[in-house]
């Protein structure tokens, strides 16, 4: 019997601190990178040794392009890049990623030191191309005073939430995530009244009650992020969202939105009624007062995968022997070859979305 694959820690209690690295991959920098991906569970066991009580994990997850530029083999069944949605008014862009680690804990101190040890080890085979530092605010809000994460699964639904299952044998246990970083308008947000704010969320801000569907908005927050499956149930997402920025408003601060799931479809379909609309021209309200300025989504492997990482990819024949007999023109691209092709007839592959 093959022994179950164990994940990485992505379900945990919400820590008060948390740190976000997306970063690509250079040119020359894929053995470092399989190296320091290998060595992350180890290194993430030792920090916290120093503090077990503060819940310290850090998960590595990659990006579509990077796949095959790092493995050989079969690659996740629905990893895909992030896919763009262009609404009317507002627009979720995709901004380059190759890898993503995220580390929380209830001290920042042990995500720096996870954090600086990683980077460290990467040195010149990577670029980060954002850093967020995020913060756990009062009781769990998000920094425009609205609690975040209330329908977030827990126990057994949590974990089938998020883990692929026998669809796609291979990368059992694994897990897709997608991010992207919202910069908030809080003088604009905070003009609004109370009531206009929680028409914007449909939810009450001080004691975080969801409305009737009767009353509730169809252009709201939460009405446009429920997403539902042939048999007419809900479909889950984790959302781990932390709250960033700088207190003087000199600089940028907002939501770093990160959400889990078992496969892509849920997080693009939930995406599309925030930016395009449901329908078409009836999006998310909150989207007036927030732009998102990132993009991004990847494949969480297991640790099982992480501690026996496939072999690297195989040179292609002319650069080990020296044939020349096909030229670099007439080649397809590692990325392009490996691609998954996207649905044919217009779903998106869970039940009834289209």
């Amino acid at each position: 019997m093959c022994p179950v694959p164990i994940p990485q820690t992505i379900l945990t209690r919400k820590t008060t601190s948390a740190l976000f690295l997306v970063l690509t991959i250079d040119d020359g920098g894929e053995d470092a990178v399989r190296e320091v991906l290998g060595d992350l569970p180890t290194l993430t066991r030792a920090v916290s040794s120093r503090a077990p009580e503060a819940a310290l994990a850090a998960i590595a997850s990659i990006g579509s392009a990077a796949w095959d530029r790092l493995f050989d083999g079969p690659r996740p069944r629905s990893l895909r890049p992030f896919v763009v949605y262009q609404g009317e008014v507002h627009t979720a862009p995709a901004t380059p990623a190759d890898l993503l680690v995220h580390i929380k804990a209830d001290r920042m101190d042990l995500c720096f030191e996870v954090g600086r040890l990683v980077t460290d080890a990467l040195g010149d085979a990577v670029t980060v191309v954002d850093e967020v530092h995020g913060f756990r605010y009062f009781d769990l809000r998000d920094i425009i005073g609205f609690v975040d994460g209330t329908e977030n699964p827990v126990g057994q639904a949590a974990i089938d939430a998020i883990t692929v299952g026998d669809e796609d044998p291979a990368f059992a246990g694994g897990s897709y995530v997608a991010i992207q970083r919202y910069v908030t308008d809080l003088e604009a947000w905070n003009a609004l009244s109370v009531p206009e704010q929680e028409d914007a969320i449909g939810r009450t801000k001080f004691d975080n009650v969801e409305m009737d569907d009767d009353v509730k908005p169809t252009n709201s927050h939460i009405a446009l992020n429920v997403v539902t499956g042939a048999d007419g149930e809900e479909i889950d997402v984790v959302r781990d969202n932390m709250p960033y920025g700088d207190a003087s408003g000199s600089g940028e601060r907002g939501t770093f939105y990160i959400a889990y799931s078992a496969g892509p479809d849920v997080t693009e379909e939930m995406l599309r009624k925030m930016f395009v609309g449901d329908p078409p021209g009836n999006y998310d309200r909150l989207l007036d007062f927030t732009t998102a300025v990132t993009g991004a989504q990847f494949f969480t492997p297991t640790i099982d995968f992480l501690e026996d990482l496939p072999d690297p990819p195989t040179a292609p024949a002319d650069e080990v022997d020296g044939d020349t007999a096909t030229s670099p023109d007439d080649r397809v691209s590692t990325s392009e070859r490996s691609e998954p092709d996207p649905p044919t007839d217009g779903s998106l592959g869970i039940g009834s979305l289209h």
